[in-house]
């Protein structure tokens, strides 16, 4: 499966889309998402009958299921193979692509390409940490909004501030260097919640590396703390730097300026995934980044209602 091309599943028909998710999801032992077994046998539809094809049933629960029940894809009347091609287009565009590119490339409404990349932003969300981040690690926060100097005068934050929390959502992350990178949108950026994630998630054995910015003052009591002085001209010293994840920063800021035009704050955090979820999977091809994100399907589900703005 790790060699999936785009052509390949533009020429899919709906039965192969359904075996290559079942091969992905399964490896050929279907597990049921009503009790977990694996003891399920697949039901052959026979002639005038109504079982529809790739139905299963649970030998220990007895409950009927197919490889989209319990996923993300369940109760959806979209193709599998239109919902293999969103996932693969998502996973091998570097700075997103935008609900109506999917529009277009899909042949579905807007109102579904858009419903539909959420579902799989879901999929993409971090997991919780198996162990700390450690070695080197970059902290840096950015801030995620309109320019001041584009907005009506009575929106506008005092002085233009690039930091304001009035107009613009903060982003948190943390970046170990040549690993991997957690991010997240937070609430507020001050000394107390920003310490209580770097807490959270590095090892007090780690390097923290940031820049001068108050929040991080007093980290050199609980790590090895490194720091850049920006508002001397200075970027990078020797080895310390917070560059890596400035990159990320300004990969995140093209694709919500150039791709999607306009990121609510409701919605920023699967934004925020989307594209954590393809950088700490840089290193692997497009097919396999697209195997990697439909392993990662089961056991959630968005509701519609739930995307509506508050």
């Amino acid at each position: 499966m790790d060699n999936i091309t785009f052509k390949q599943l533009r020429n899919m028909s709906e039965d192969e889309a359904r075996e290559m998710l079942e091969a992905i999801r399964w490896n050929g032992s279907p597990v049921c998402p009503h009790c977990q077994s694996n003891e399920a046998y697949k039901l052959t539809p026979k002639e005038g009958s109504k079982t529809r094809k790739g139905l299963y049933k649970c030998s220990a629960c007895r409950k009927q299921f197919t490889v989209t029940v319990g996923t993300i894809f369940e109760g959806s009347r979209i193709k599998i193979a239109d919902w293999l091609m969103a996932i693969y287009l998502m996973c091998s565009s570097k700075k997103g692509i935008s609900a109506h590119q999917l529009h277009r490339t899909l042949g579905v409404t807007y109102k579904t390409a858009w419903f539909m990349a959420h579902r799989v932003r879901l999929a993409m969300t971090q997991e919780p940490l198996a162990e700390l981040i450690n070695g080197e690690v970059e902290a840096d926060e950015t801030y995620i909004g309109g320019k001041e100097k584009n907005k009506h005068a009575n929106k506008r934050t005092k002085n233009n501030q690039g930091r304001s929390e009035k107009t613009k959502t903060p982003v948190f992350a943390l970046v170990n260097r040549g690993g991997e990178m957690r991010a997240m949108k937070v609430s507020s950026v001050n000394g107390q919640n920003i310490k209580e994630i770097i807490r959270a998630n590095v090892s007090k054995d780690a390097t923290v590396m940031t820049d001068k910015y108050t929040v991080y003052n007093g980290l050199d009591r609980e790590f090895n703390h490194e720091v850049v002085d920006h508002a001397t001209g200075e970027y990078v010293r020797d080895n310390v730097h917070t560059n890596t994840v400035e990159g990320w920063f300004a990969l995140l800021k093209r694709g919500v300026t150039g791709t999607f035009h306009h990121v609510s704050e409701q919605h920023l955090d699967r934004y925020v995934d989307e594209f954590a979820f393809r950088y700490n999977r840089r290193d692997i091809t497009d097919a396999q980044r697209t195997v990697s994100a439909l392993k990662k399907v089961g056991g959630k589900r968005l509701m519609y209602k739930d995307t509506k703005q508050d």
